[in-house]
C-alpha cells in the first residue's frame, strides 16, 4: 500500500512540474543576440547550408569532442561489464542457435545493404540536410541490430570494428589539431576551402569530419550490441 501512494505521488509530482512548464511557456519572438550572430555569418563563415552542423561540429567542436568522449567511455563501460568470458568445459552446455526463416534471412541480406547505406548519406550529407554524424552512426547501429536479430548465427568482425573505431576517432582529433593550427580553433573547418555553397564538396572539412563521427558512432554502438548477446 506504502508503495502505490508513493507511486502516485510521484506522477502527481511530475504531472504539476510538467505542467507548471506549460502553463509558464512564453515562445520567443526573437532570436537572442548569438543566434543572430550564427544566422547572419554562418553559412558564410563556415559554408554550411545545414545551421545546425555549423554549429554542432564548429561553433561548438569542444563540446562536440565531450560527445564522442562520453559515447566512447559508455561503450568502453558496457564492454567491460558484459565482457564474454568462457565457461569452464566440464559445465558447458552449448547453446543451439535456431537458424531464422528463409524470408527472414533473404530480408535482412536485401535490407542490410540499403541500410548501411542510408547510414552514409546521412552523414556524408549532414553539411547539407537534416543528419550528421551521430544520426548516421546510429543507423549503421541499426543495421547491425537487423543482422544479430535476423541471423542469430552470425558474427561481426570485431577486429575490423575495433580499427575503425581507433582509426576514425584518432583522425577525428587530428582534423580538430589540424584546426588549431591551420585555421581558428579546434575543429575550425576552413583548414579546407569552402567550396561552392550548398554543394557536396563545401563547407570545408565538415563532410570528412563528420564521416569520421559516424564511422566511429556506428562502430562503437554496434559493439555494444553484440556485447549483449549470449556467449557462445
Amino acid at each position: 500500500m506504502i508503495k502505490r501512494l508513493l507511486i502516485i505521488f510521484t506522477l502527481l509530482l511530475t504531472a504539476a512540474i510538467f505542467a507548471r512548464l506549460v502553463v509558464n511557456y512564453n515562445e520567443h519572438g526573437e532570436l537572442t543576440k548569438l543566434a543572430q550572430r550564427y544566422v547572419g555569418q554562418g553559412p558564410a563563415e563556415l559554408g554550411a547550408a545545414n545551421l545546425v552542423t555549423a554549429v554542432v561540429v564548429t561553433y561548438r567542436g569542444l563540446d562536440t569532442l565531450g560527445e564522442v568522449t562520453v559515447l566512447f567511455i559508455s561503450a568502453a563501460g558496457a564492454g567491460l561489464m558484459l565482457r564474454r568470458r568462457e565457461r569452464p568445459q566440464a559445465t558447458a552446455s552449448p547453446v543451439e542457435k535456431k537458424p531464422a526463416s528463409e524470408i527472414v534471412e533473404t530480408a535482412a541480406e536485401l535490407l542490410l545493404p540499403i541500410i548501411f547505406l542510408f547510414g552514409v548519406y546521412v552523414f556524408v550529407n549532414g553539411h547539407l540536410t537534416p543528419g550528421g554524424g551521430f544520426q548516421g552512426g546510429a543507423i549503421i547501429a541499426a543495421g547491425s541490430l537487423l543482422l544479430l536479430l535476423a541471423l542469430p548465427q552470425a558474427t561481426l568482425r570485431h577486429r575490423l570494428i575495433s580499427i575503425t573505431e581507433s582509426l576514425s576517432g584518432f583522425g577525428y582529433v587530428v582534423v580538430g589539431v589540424l584546426g588549431v593550427i591551420l585555421a581558428g580553433g579546434f575543429l575550425d573547418n576552413r583548414i579546407m576551402s569552402l567550396g561552392t555553397f550548398g554543394t557536396l564538396f563545401s563547407a570545408g572539412a565538415i563532410p570528412i569530419i563528420y564521416t569520421l563521427v559516424g564511422l566511429k558512432v556506428g562502430s562503437e554502438l554496434s559493439a555494444v550490441l553484440d556485447r549483449f548477446r549470449e556467449p557462445d
